[in-house]
């Protein structure tokens, strides 16, 4: 973020003529400033996104704005949100046994470069619970087995609402979420697959991926939805690889893109800079 930027206003309408400058005036009568702006208007869908990060004095609230914004979000029919950069999301991180996106995550948000607070680990396994503990972050141990996958998930979702969960961070966690679970959480959890979508889907993909003779090795994070691994996706990265690359070569490059390629994600979206277009996704950087 930008310095000096209190709130995010975020905006989806039909496009039309006037949009700008009215959202323009209004912030500007709130004595507010624009310190970044970012729009895009989608030609196929005739819809409009827009991003802005607004610095607002001392006595602006975000319910005072939304207040004030309100005439010209009518009269565009806009929909809308405005969010507090000040206050930081709460996040849960969950984990199997591949422990390299978590470690990742924790060592960006202790050096703040990831703008969240961690309210909680949660694992199948327990692998990762004296290095959740060593950070002073609780961990929650919840084997899943086909019997009680139904059980475990009620108490996964009620640790959410308890933790007041903004986002669910998918660390390399290898349990499939239903498909009720995923729509409770829908636009709130966010995966990291380890291949380069739509490509090498499901078990094994850097051993597919060997045996096809890939020149690169990708990964992909996304939004989840109860179609696996369909979801809108955020971001993506890939590294080279060659001929003399073995298996165990292709899995150390992807869990390094992998730890990078979540982090990114994790970042735009806590800097509210993901918009949902459909199952696509606009991404403002």
């Amino acid at each position: 973020m930008r310095m000096g930027a209190d709130f995010v206003l975020l905006i989806v309408c039909d496009d039309r003529k006037g949009i700008v400058a009215a959202v323009a005036n209004s912030i500007a009568s709130q004595d507010c400033n624009i310190v970044e702006s970012s729009q895009y208007g989608d030609e196929v869908t005739g819809r409009f996104f827009m991003r802005i990060a607004i610095n607002c004095p001392a006595d602006v609230t975000t319910e005072s704005f939304e207040a004030a914004f309100l005439p010209v979000a009518a009269a565009f029919r806009l929909e809308w949100r405005i969010h507090d950069l000040r206050k930081k999301l709460r996040a849960m991180i969950m984990v199997s046994q591949g422990g390299h996106c978590l470690n990742d995550l924790l060592y960006r948000t202790a050096t703040k470069r990831l703008p969240m607070e961690i309210t909680s680990v949660v694992s199948n396994h327990q692998n990762w619970q004296r290095r959740a503990e060593h950070e002073g972050i609780p961990f929650h141990h919840l084997p899943v087995t086909p019997e009680n996958k139904l059980e475990q998930e009620a108490k996964l979702l009620a640790m959410v609402e308890e933790q007041n969960v903004d986002l669910v961070i998918l660390a390399r966690y290898m349990q499939v979420l239903s498909d009720q679970l995923c729509r409770k959480l829908d636009g709130r959890v966010i995966n990291i697959h380890h291949s380069f979508l739509p490509g090498f889907k499901g078990a094994k993909p850097y051993h597919r991926a060997y045996e096809r003779g890939v020149k690169m090795v990708g990964a992909t994070a996304h939004y989840v939805t109860p179609d696996l691994d369909e979801g809108p996706i955020i971001t993506q990265d890939v590294s080279i690889v060659d001929h003399a690359d073995t298996v165990d070569d292709l899995i150390a490059q992807g869990q390094e893109t992998e730890s990078r390629v979540l982090s990114r994600a994790v970042k735009l979206h806590l800097e509210h800079r993901v918009m949902l277009n459909g199952n696509r996704t606009i991404v403002f950087k």
